[in-house]
């Protein structure tokens, strides 16, 4: 209905149709890395990529990327499908990478469901949907990965990072800067994630600590 006002709308729709209706996984495995901004994702990933000669991918995919700033601009049911088409979008990619090499990726289904639920609840984590409702289910149509992992860190030393990195905040940074509550419901909901659920990783050790501790998981879960 909005593609008439918003070009790109009908241009991610006509990508979205041509995904296959069910994707099937290869060979080898799908790791995908979740988190709030400066938890490390970037550095994990692409030393993960390189270690294990995998293929990175990240969500929303490189194939719409550049339409973000235009959605998230959006009301919010415009952007969470946006944000929602493009996981189906990215699990095409990854159904054909993984018959090649490992994949990594940076963000996929999770963050779409764990920031869905944390904007549309306000309040405090205990006003969260209970644990086991279906908001925290993976869609069945959804090409699933191996492992999930969600890397953690103390809240100062992520806004440390942040500063750290002197970029431009995203909204939902900003948002997770200035409302702490948000910032709790977001990570809550990350835990409640099932099926598959993420193993969290504290992410506030060395670079080289981090990534054995990952790379040691991946290795425990996944036939490599």
């Amino acid at each position: 209905q909005c593609a008439a006002r918003i070009p790109e709308a009908g241009a991610l729709l006509d990508l979205l149709e041509k995904c296959p209706e069910h994707q099937e996984k290869g060979a080898f495995p799908v790791v995908v890395f979740e988190g709030l901004d400066a938890t490390g994702k970037t550095t994990v990933t692409q030393s993960v990529k390189d270690t294990l000669g995998g293929v990175l991918l990240r969500s929303p995919p490189a194939c719409i990327s550049h339409w973000r700033t235009i959605f998230d601009d959006e009301p919010a049911p415009i952007k969470r499908a946006f944000y929602a088409a493009g996981n189906y979008i990215l699990a095409s990619e990854i159904a054909k990478a993984s018959t090649q090499a490992p994949v990594i990726i940076d963000r996929y289904w999770h963050s779409t469901a764990a920031y869905t639920i944390a904007t549309e609840i306000n309040g405090r984590v205990q006003d969260l949907p209970p644990v086991h409702d279906e908001v925290y289910q993976w869609p069945e149509d959804l090409l699933k990965p191996d492992l999930v992992l969600l890397l953690t860190v103390d809240p100062e030393e992520r806004v440390r990072r942040l500063e750290g990195r002197g970029l431009e905040k995203t909204k939902e940074e900003a948002e997770l800067e200035a409302n702490s509550l948000f910032r709790q419901r977001v990570e809550e909901s990350y835990r409640r994630m099932v099926n598959p659920a993420c193993q969290e990783v504290d992410a506030s050790p060395s670079k080289e600590e981090v990534l054995n501790t990952v790379l040691q998981l991946i290795k425990n879960h996944c036939a490599l």
